[in-house]
C-alpha cells in the first residue's frame, strides 16, 4: 500500500495504483477532469499508463459551465 494526496486529501491507495482508476474510483471517468500531478499536467489519453508513486501530490479539476474549473 501507499499514500498519495489527492486535492489536499490524503488517500491509501494499492502499490499499483493509475491515474485512470483513480477518476473511475472518484466516478469522474465520464466527466471532463483535468489532472496535476507533481505540478505537472498528466494527459487523459496516459491516465491507463501513469502509475503513481508514494507521496504524489494529485490535483483534480472538472469543467463546469463556460469553461470555468472546479476542484472535485
Amino acid at each position: 500500500m501507499m499514500y498519495i494526496v489527492v486535492n489536499g486529501e490524503s488517500r491509501q491507495v494499492s502499490d499499483r495504483y493509475s491515474a485512470e482508476n483513480l477518476v473511475a474510483d472518484m466516478g469522474l471517468a465520464d466527466r471532463r477532469v483535468a489532472m496535476e500531478v507533481n505540478r505537472e499536467i498528466v494527459p487523459r489519453s496516459t491516465y491507463a499508463e501513469h502509475w503513481f508513486k508514494d507521496n504524489d501530490v494529485i490535483e483534480i479539476v472538472a469543467a463546469i459551465g463556460g469553461g470555468a474549473m472546479s476542484c472535485v
